[in-house]
């Protein structure tokens, strides 16, 4: 179902000249900003690759299936927070507690995650483990400001909306990320990001990266 409404919203995008959302203006904002960050912050990505392989050793990065634009899948990059082999880890969790396999169903996260390494506490309060997916945008799979990246797993909570969802690439930051964080409920959630899609404006964007400069720094929990 799903993959035949994101294949007919791409087929149909494919003719339109603002693709996705914003056009080239979005999309021109996305590549100057994501690699003056990029190159900017080369010293502060070459400290954690250390860090993380020195404090918890296997790899650094961690890919993720996620759904961009037009339902396309795409890897999504980030630095490393949780255990290895963290699905496997996952499911073996769920199956122990059923207070967690009901927050797991309900919200597709978990607030206290077994999952993630001390070191990884630190990186994802402050953010810096979303760094990596400033590539992400500069190869186009992601926008700076946008919808969640969800997994496939996740389209069916967007409903009727799933194809406002997919008009977008995903953001690294949203509205859902300034907008009270991990204290917002998936329907809020998925409200957040279609009003977002409906609603899109350069000043929207511009008013969001602000916010997000200033909820990073106080350090507020990620949804």
């Amino acid at each position: 179902m799903y993959q035949f409404k994101s294949a007919s919203l791409h087929a149909q995008n494919e003719n339109s000249i603002f693709k996705p959302i914003g056009g080239p203006i979005k999309r021109g904002l996305d590549v100057i900003l994501s690699l003056f960050c990029i190159i900017s912050l080369i010293p502060i990505f070459l400290m954690l690759m250390v860090f993380i392989k020195l404090i918890d050793h296997g790899p650094v990065f961690y890919q993720h299936k996620r759904v961009g634009y037009a339902g396309k899948h795409f890897g999504c990059w980030k630095f490393r927070t949780m255990v290895v082999d963290s699905d496997q880890f996952l499911k073996s969790h769920l199956s122990r507690n059923l207070a967690a396999r009901e927050e797991w169903k309900r919200d597709h996260k978990l607030r206290n995650d077994p999952r993630i390494t001390w070191w990884g506490h630190f990186l994802r309060k402050s953010s810096l483990d979303e760094l990596p997916q400033l590539i992400n945008v500069l190869r186009g799979d992601m926008s700076l400001v946008g919808p969640r990246p969800v997994v496939p797993s996740e389209l069916s909570r967007y409903g009727d909306e799933l194809g406002v969802y997919l008009a977008a690439r995903p953001g690294i930051t949203g509205a859902w990320q300034v907008s009270g964080r991990s204290d917002c409920g998936y329907d809020s959630r998925v409200r957040l990001d279609v009003d977002y899609v409906r609603n899109w404006k350069l000043t929207t964007d511009v008013v969001i990266l602000a916010k997000t400069v200033r909820a990073v720094l106080e350090r507020r929990g990620s949804c």
